[in-house]
């Protein structure tokens, strides 16, 4: 019985300690962002030294694109036509970014969003870690 009180304690800490994503913070998400860091279901995780593409989010009233760029050493982004039109719904107190392109339909969950990281899991429970994305310019 003791050990059933301890559980139930653990996943009710647990369950207390997500993040609660609002409308109010969702503005967070415009701008570039690069992975910093992926963690798989079994645990394995693999740290993002340098990104050759960053992606960029322009959201307004939860609808919006993501587009991958690519970083130029004048401060400049290669940027082609390609995006993927997102919408931001919320369910059960969760947020989600959902994805259509002409060829697929997906949606990732938010776990955290603040202006300087981003928190996001996918259907099969990677998660990906991002930091806001630093312009850099070699003259």
């Amino acid at each position: 019985m003791k050990n059933i009180i301890v559980c139930l304690t653990f996943l009710l800490t647990l369950g207390g300690c997500q993040t609660k994503i609002t409308d109010t913070d969702l503005v967070n998400l415009n701008g570039y962002w690069e992975i910093e860091k992926v963690t798989k279901p079994d645990g394995s995780k693999k740290e993002y030294k340098v990104n050759e593409t960053i992606d960029f989010f322009e959201l307004k009233n939860k609808n919006g694109i993501r587009k991958k760029v690519t970083p130029q050493f004048n401060g400049t982004y290669l940027v082609n036509n390609q995006s993927e039109a997102i919408t931001i719904t919320q369910k059960n107190g969760e947020t989600f970014i959902n994805y259509v392109t002409s060829y697929a339909k997906w949606k990732e969950r938010m776990v955290s969003l603040t202006k300087d990281i981003l928190v996001i899991v996918n259907d099969q429970n990677i998660e990906y870690q991002y930091k806001k994305f630093t312009p850099f310019s070699i003259k």
